[in-house]
């Protein structure tokens, strides 16, 4: 965050998701904004949710100044979010100044241009419909018109300083050459404007990130750093985590089953109705039988369960259930059950984020089980899967959903006992349980470890658990046991990676340190 000086300038909402929490408030009210961008990092939109979030939840009237775009396909790209300009128009809150006509017709005859006729029809429309909103898109389109800096630099300063004069909230958006490079095009449009927004659509692995900085607010504070943001059809810009960040206003004390009695005893009864769980292990530890059984256990007390697949098809997930003894089918069939399987690649995680919003909203569910979260792991850096994360929790506690997230290690031969994306989500998640393959005596059996859950007792044991054909099943607390195994691999046929043998009470420090702040209270 920036210095406190300029803390009393008030300041105008945009609206726009998540993005006031970072200007802290919105926009200085009475004051220019510049907003940049390349091609494709939603500067438009801004600038049209700006004006069109301040006509429907304030009633402020606006006034739309565009260089490029025609008026009619404004209307005709913003129909998917709910935004009734024509009808805002007929009222008076809307005004269009269609200024690309102009600037074709008088092209050629450019000579002695400058802004002030715009700046006339910008104020007679502001007074006509008493607009406190007014948006430029894109000013890079006239200031090409000037020939050197100097009088670009008055011109601008002139249209500004008009629009300042009539107590109008601006946003003027501009184009940029490079993400990283000079802030603006000309190089003089950041000093003449009081704030500026950089909006930034990079290509990072394959895949375009888009984030959003202030610069700058002059006079008064923001949270400074760039923020993940993605465009929805329905929501706009959507800006993660923050536009889902809120305080709840209570913690539930009420418990559900996970599906497996003996998982349910080590956990203190079971899970906490808003918990989050996470759930790590290599392959064929159980991660999908427990997800499984899981939501089997939400359709048999009634309550819906969304079941998100990201490593199997439906036909897979059907087949594994019907191995022990579900029936994926009839549980679907109830419609208790709503299976969602999809491979990571089809879509960014923004837009798997938004998608899986859309539909706990929708179909309201009770529970959910994400398997697993790990398979993002191929499409995203990790801070922006951590972003995913963060909001996806915040939707699912504010819907009070239990949650069930698996996760695993990465590659074939991984040199973590615990796969990166639980070691960054664990301080996120209530319950943290943790299976594993152990060598007890030359063969090879699997543990399970309940290493947190908040607000409650928990056992602390290592105990072995088998899985046949009727599901899983947890015994005893495993005891002298000489090494964990990182991972296994049936598939293929190769060896087990082996630690180094270990004694019982350092094994237990091996499962421990992965996760140095559990304890009994979690």
């Amino acid at each position: 965050m920036t210095g406190t000086a300029g803390v009393g300038i008030p300041r105008i909402p945009t609206g726009i998701n998540g993005f006031d929490q970072i200007a802290l408030g919105g926009l200085p009210a009475g004051r220019s904004t510049l907003v940049v961008g390349t091609t494709g990092s939603g500067k438009t939109l801004f600038a049209l949710e700006f004006l069109a979030r301040g006509v429907q939840n304030h009633g402020d009237p606006g006034v739309f100044v565009t260089f490029e775009e025609d008026p009619e396909d404004i209307r005709t790209n913003v129909a998917s979010l709910g935004f009734p300009i024509a009808e805002w128009e007929e009222t008076g809150k809307w005004v269009f100044i269609d200024a690309s006509v102009s600037l074709v017709e008088e092209a050629p005859t450019i000579g002695a241009y400058d802004l002030g006729a715009l700046a006339a029809r910008i104020t007679h429309a502001v007074r006509r419909v008493g607009a406190r909103r007014v948006t430029l898109d894109s000013i890079g389109a006239v200031l090409t018109s000037f020939a050197g800096t100097g009088v670009l630099r008055h011109e601008l300063y002139r249209i500004v300083s008009a629009l300042n004069s009539l107590g109008v909230t601006t946003v003027v958006t501009a184009e940029r050459s490079e993400e990283y490079d000079s802030v603006s095009r000309f190089g003089v449009e950041e000093f003449v404007l009081d704030n500026v927004i950089v909006l930034r659509n990079v290509l990072r692995q394959e895949r375009r990130r888009r984030t959003v900085e202030i610069v700058k607010f002059r006079g008064t504070s923001h949270r400074t750093g760039e923020w993940l943001f993605t465009i929805g059809p329905r929501e706009g810009i959507v800006i993660m985590p923050l536009a889902f960040l809120q305080p709840r206003e209570r913690a539930s004390t009420e418990r559900v089953s996970s599906g497996n009695p003996g998982l349910d005893a080590m956990c203190g009864g079971g899970f906490f109705r808003d918990s989050i769980v996470l759930l790590t292990g290599p392959t064929g530890t159980g991660k999908t039988l427990t997800s499984l059984f899981f939501a089997a256990a939400a359709v048999q007390a009634g309550e819906r369960c969304l079941l998100q697949s990201f490593d199997e098809t439906r036909e897979q997930l059907g087949r594994n259930a019907a191995s022990w003894g579900l029936d994926l089918d009839a549980l679907e069939a109830s419609g208790l059950l709503r299976v969602v399987s999809e491979f990571p690649e089809v879509a960014s995680p923004e837009e798997h984020f938004l998608r899986m919003r859309h539909v706990i909203e929708e179909f309201r569910p009770s529970r959910m089980c994400i398997d697993t979260l790990s398979a993002l792991e191929r499409i995203v850096t990790s801070r922006a899967l951590l972003d995913f994360v963060i909001s996806l929790g915040a939707v699912l506690r504010h819907h009070e959903v239990t949650t069930l997230l698996t996760s695993a290690p990465t590659g074939r031969v991984t040199p973590t006992v615990t796969p990166a994306i639980a070691m960054e989500v664990a301080s996120l998640t209530d319950v943290t349980i943790l299976m594993r393959y152990v060598e007890v005596q030359g063969e090879i059996q699997r543990g399970i470890a309940v290493l947190q859950t908040r607000g409650s007792s928990h056992d602390h044991s290592i105990r072995q658990f088998a899985i046949d054909d009727t599901g899983m099943h947890i015994g005893e607390p495993m005891r002298g046991l000489s090494s964990v195994l990182g991972a296994v691999y049936p598939q293929t046929g190769g060896a087990p990676q082996q630690s180094a043998p270990l004694a019982g009470e350092a094994q237990q420090d091996l499962w421990s340190e992965q996760y140095p702040d559990a304890g009994p209270d979690g």
